[in-house]
C-alpha cells in the first residue's frame, strides 16, 4: 500500500468543502543486523528487501555484491506494513563496526534517519493558546516567494519562512534540502530570540514526518506547504497539535489536522451544511 485517502478541508474564496485526497504512505523502518539494532529510515510501504540492500551496500555496510543476505521481518503496523527487519548475514562480510549507532542520512532525509529504534522516537505535543487567520496564509507565502534570491537565479532551492501569529514575518531561509532550510529558520530564530514569536512555519517542499517532528521541536503550531504532506506527517501532526495546511497556492489550500486552531466559520456551521462530515473530518479513510 504506497497511498491512502485523507480527507480534508478545502479552502477557496472564503468558502470551505470537504475534499478526499490521495497522499503517499510514509512509514519508519527499523533495521537491524544480526539483531543489532542499525537505524530507523523513513519509506513507502514495498520493495523492503530492495531497500535495505541498496542501504546497506551504499553505506559501506555489506560490499560484496555476491551476498544475498535473508530478511526476517519482525514486525508489521496495523495497516500491514513492515516497520521492522532483521538482515540476517554472515558477520565477515559486515564491514563497518557500526554497533547500532549509525548517524547517516538516507534517501529520505527525514527526521526519524539516525535513530537505532523505534523506542528512541519522542512526539511531544505543541502547546497552543493562538488561533490563525486562514486568509494570512496566502499572503505568507507571497512574502516568501518575494525573499527566494536563490531559487529565482537557479531553481534549485527550497525556502522555509516562520511568521508571527499576526502573520509578520521572522525569518526566510533557503537551501537546497527543504530540511535544512527549516533548520536555517529556527536557528536564526534561536540566534536572535524570536523563537517564541515564532508560529506558522512556511515550506516550498512536500511536508514528511520530518518537517512536522522539526515544527513540533521549535514549538511551532502551524505548517504550511505550497505541496503534498505525506500520510505519517498528517498523523503526527494530529498528535502533536498541529494544524498542517498544504497545496497552499493560488488563494487556496487544503487543511489536514487541528483545524479549530484557525479563524474560519464555525465546524458546526460546515457539518450542518453537509459541505464537511463531523466523522470524517481530517481523518484516512
Amino acid at each position: 500500500m504506497s497511498v491512502q485517502k485523507y480527507h480534508g478541508i478545502f479552502y477557496q474564496d472564503n468558502s470551505f468543502s470537504q475534499v478526499e485526497d490521495t497522499l503517499a504512505v510514509e512509514v519508519p523502518l527499523s533495521i537491524s543486523i544480526n539483531r543489532i539494532p542499525f537505524t530507523v529510515t523513513m519509506q513507502t510501504p514495498g520493495n523492503e528487501k530492495n531497500l535495505v540492500r541498496g542501504l546497506l551496500f551504499t553505506e559501506n555496510v555489506i560490499r560484496d555484491i555476491s551476498c544475498k543476505p535473508e530478511l526476517e521481518i519482525i514486525e508489521k503496523n496495523t495497516s500491514g506494513c513492515i516497520t521492522s527487519v532483521n538482515v540476517c548475514v554472515s558477520p565477515e562480510l559486515v564491514l563497518t563496526d557500526f554497533s547500532g549507532k549509525r548517524n547517516v542520512i538516507s534517501s529520505s532525509s527525514c527526521g526519524l534517519c539516525g535513530k537505532t529504534t523505534l523506542e528512541d522516537l519522542d512526539c511531544g505535543k505543541v502547546q497552543n493558546q493562538d488561533l490563525l487567520n486562514v486568509d494570512f496564509v496566502n499572503e505568507m507565502f507571497l512574502k516568501l516567494n518575494q525573499h527566494q534570491k536563490d531559487f529565482k537565479q537557479s531553481g534549485g532551492t527550497h525556502a522555509a519562512g516562520a511568521f508571527g501569529i499576526d502573520g509578520v514575518l521572522l525569518s526566510v531561509q533557503e537551501d537546497i534540502g527543504r530540511h535544512n532550510a527549516v533548520d536555517k529558520v529556527i536557528g536564526e530564530l534561536l540566534n536572535i530570540g524570536l523563537l517564541e514569536n515564532a508560529k506558522c512555519l512556511t515550506v516550498s517542499g512536500r511536508i514528511s514526518y520530518e518537517i512536522v517532528n522539526k515544527a513540533r521541536s521549535a514549538g511551532i503550531p502551524f505548517l504550511a506547504s505550497v505541496s503534498a504532506p505525506s500520510t505519517l506527517a498528517v498523523d503526527m501532526a494530529i498528535e502533536a497539535g498541529i494544524t498542517l495546511m498544504a497545496f497552499c497556492r493560488d488563494q487556496k489550500l487544503t487543511i489536514y489536522s487541528n483545524p479549530h486552531q484557525l479563524v474560519i466559520p464555525n465546524p458546526n456551521e460546515l457539518v450542518a451544511s453537509g459541505r464537511v462530515k463531523e466523522s470524517s473530518l481530517c481523518q484516512k479513510t
